[in-house]
């Protein structure tokens, strides 16, 4: 792979360096999420395995996934194995980068937050000794950084991603290219975290799915107020970034908005049911949303399906003899 295409604009110099960039983070939202966490990450980042360190008799409440059927069935006794955390993981950022993240009705672009996104996980991350990789989709896919670890790698991805220059229109996004890109390179079992606003061709859904079998996946999605609901702007152009074609729509027309926002709705429930069934968790980064707390509802839905699953698999695998002990 290579990197930027000869054929794109020259960049312009970004407004803050990487290290200001990382900074400024580092102080507004790392310092805020370590008090709003206190240190527990691994409600949002799970390790890449688990190494076998003990065995012990069942107890209440222990997990019913963890009995040694062989130990419990020489001892005649219900015992289960005890693990500890392999800490260490492998996070991927799979970044869409095509025309229409540079889009933004407010104060930042689709394209800023998932800047931001990146920023803030990746240091998260590799803090902790952990190591973080990306690959990053224009018109194509057209880079990729191997994971690393350390500070000064986050510089180096951040440096990347300010630097790089807008994308040009080149058709519609084909974010199958970049999950099919991602399952061949990424081949040890990682957290994966395919940052995009989905607004692409069909066909990506099934590859979504597959990748998720192999990794713990996680669709950041990107989106802006105005992909949802128009404002009544009058008479305004309307340029689709994708493909270059413009349009001119009167939003004063009540009866426009509203076919609109049904369409915009229904889009919207279409693409979380696709996600839904893809097996992988959402968490969704508005332009005009706090990326702190956007963080935090993520990290408070990870805590209530870990629940929820946890009593679902003690409820649907405890055999009927030990719910009598138990």
């Amino acid at each position: 792979m290579k990197n930027s295409p000869p054929d794109l604009p020259s960049p312009k110099a970004p407004a803050e360096s990487a290290d200001q960039l990382l900074r400024r983070l580092e102080w507004t939202v790392l310092r805020r999420l370590d008090g709003l966490l206190q240190g527990d990450y691994r409600t949002l980042l799970r390790g890449t395995g688990m190494d076998l360190a003990d065995l012990r008799e069942y107890q209440h409440h222990d997990d019913v996934r963890h009995i040694d059927w062989n130990v419990t069935a020489r001892l005649q006794q219900p015992h289960v194995r005890v693990f500890t955390e392999d800490r260490e993981m492998s996070a991927w950022f799979l970044l869409d980068l095509s025309p229409s993240m540079d889009f933004g009705s407010g104060e930042q672009r689709k394209r800023h937050v998932l800047t931001d996104f990146v920023a803030v996980l990746a240091r998260m991350l590799t803090r902790h000794g952990n190591r973080v990789g990306a690959l990053l989709y224009g018109a194509g896919v057209d880079a990729a950084i191997p994971a690393c670890g350390g500070r000064h790698h986050v510089l180096h991805l951040l440096h990347t991603l300010q630097t790089r220059p807008e994308a040009e229109s080149a058709g519609p996004t084909r974010l199958h290219e970049l999950l099919a890109s991602a399952a061949k390179l990424v081949r040890r079992r990682s957290t994966v975290f395919v940052v995009s606003d989905f607004i692409t061709e069909a066909g990506w859904e099934k590859p979504l799915g597959q990748l998720a079998q192999r990794h713990e996946v996680v669709a950041v999605r990107l989106l802006d107020p105005l992909e949802l609901e128009l404002p009544d702007l009058g008479l305004i152009p309307i340029r689709d970034a994708e493909t270059g074609e413009q349009l001119l729509v009167d939003t004063h027309d009540a009866g426009f908005r509203k076919r609109f926002a049904r369409i915009a709705a229904q889009r919207e429930a279409e693409l979380r049911q696709t996600l839904a069934r893809a097996g992988v968790d959402t968490l969704e980064l508005s332009t005009d949303d706090d990326l702190v707390n956007a963080i935090m509802r993520f990290a408070d839905l990870r805590k209530q399906r870990s629940r929820s699953s946890s009593g679902r698999a003690a409820a649907g695998r405890l055999p009927a003899h030990l719910r009598r002990t138990a």
